[in-house]
């Protein structure tokens, strides 16, 4: 796996050097007394027509900002992988308390069951509406949060490696550069559906899911380590 993350910097490197520059062309008429007033609609005018989705936070973040968006991904991941580093000497925690009150236990599987259609939610619609996969990656990582906070650690523990959750991030983070690498290039899907719907956008929707995938696992890692190692209070 380390090899494949060293292989995709390198790629992402060259990709950096190779591409072309695609900012927008901002055509501001008026004078310079008036050009407050008409610079803002239009640049999300151009960002919104030239990403092809209605958020335009979204067009932002995955195509003007997207190095950025990249590099962001790449931090996050070396966060959980500090974590990991850093308690990787300790001692398990011998006593690991949870909530054993049975409100508690309800009321927090309710807020998991709310937050997860809410990521659910966000990171498939996040490109039309207020939304997006950090947003949804974020939703996603609270409900697993209050499900971790009222269950058997050992558990959780076990779905997570039979799920094998951290091989499924790692990828996801290949996967995002790979398809940012795409887009970077100008190579976008062909788009068979009309402009506004789920599936337009080129390749922000999937970069969207992604996203909330790598981070709602994360997550779930940093959650567990700390749990194992430090205990829940």
């Amino acid at each position: 796996m380390r090899n494949l993350y060293i292989a995709a910097g390198i790629i992402l490197f060259i990709e950096i050097l190779i591409s072309p520059s695609f900012l927008p062309s901002l055509t501001l008429a008026g004078t310079a007394a008036d050009s407050t007033a008409t610079l803002a609609p239009s640049v999300v005018d151009v960002v919104a027509r030239e990403s092809g989705v209605a958020n335009t936070v979204s067009g932002i973040i995955f195509r003007n900002r997207l190095y950025d968006t990249i590099f962001e991904v790449v931090v996050f991941t070396l966060a959980i992988m500090g974590v990991r580093f850093l308690l990787a000497d300790e001692q398990p925690a011998s006593n690991i308390r949870q909530f054993t009150d049975y409100p508690s236990i309800v009321l927090a599987k309710l807020g998991a069951t709310i937050a997860a259609l809410i990521a659910v939610e966000l990171a498939i619609r996040g490109h039309l509406s207020p939304g997006g996969g950090f947003a949804a990656g974020v939703a996603g990582g609270t409900a697993i949060g209050l499900v971790v906070i009222v269950s058997d650690a050992k558990l959780m523990e076990t779905i997570y490696q039979r799920w094998r959750a951290s091989t499924l991030e790692k990828v996801s983070v290949l996967i995002f550069i790979v398809f940012s690498a795409l887009s970077l290039s100008g190579i976008m899907p062909p788009n068979l559906v009309p402009q506004g719907t789920l599936l337009d956008g080129g390749w922000i929707p999937v970069l969207n899911i992604l996203v909330a995938i790598k981070v709602a696992l994360g997550s779930w890692s940093a959650v567990l380590l700390f749990i194992r190692y430090r205990g829940l209070l």
